[in-house]
């Protein structure tokens, strides 16, 4: 499947690269804190998506990468376990306006500096209209 979303950020986490610990086998660990499980993004929003998560490595962080993907057909991912440290907050992912509304994973990847990779999943649904940004305003000013 192609991805119709794939972000990659590098290098917020970088120790000295001549120091190498061949014996760290401790995956980093991730704590997804927004968009939340289930969570409705809207399609073509101008708002860029709530992203916050925390990330944890014994070592440092090297990379993390973020990736969304149709579930039409209706597959699953193994989840990693949860808790953390380094506080990641973005607001700059944007749903295209030419997305197909529907089922969708939202995978996060996390590296650390030795190699060792995790991710975890969220199932969320993209939708043409609502979504996590509330523009829901009524206009209740009738004052007979």
């Amino acid at each position: 499947y192609l991805s119709i979303i794939s972000i990659l950020f590098f290098s917020f986490l970088f120790v000295s690269c001549s120091k190498e610990d061949e014996g760290d086998t401790i995956k980093p660990v991730i704590d997804l804190l927004e968009p939340e499980e289930g969570a409705i993004l809207r399609i073509g929003s101008s708002h860029g998506v709530h992203f916050e998560m925390n990330l944890h490595d014994n070592e440092a962080i090297a990379s993390y990468k973020i990736n969304i993907h149709n579930n039409f057909d209706g597959h699953s991912h193994t989840r990693a376990s949860e808790a953390g440290i380094t506080n990641v907050h973005n607001h700059d992912i944007k749903i295209p306006a030419d997305a197909t509304p529907g089922n969708y994973h939202l995978m996060v990847y996390c590296l650390d500096q030795s190699g060792n990779e995790t991710y975890v999943v969220r199932n969320i649904v993209l939708s043409v209209e609502g979504g996590e940004e509330g523009e829901h305003h009524h206009d209740e000013h009738h004052h007979d």
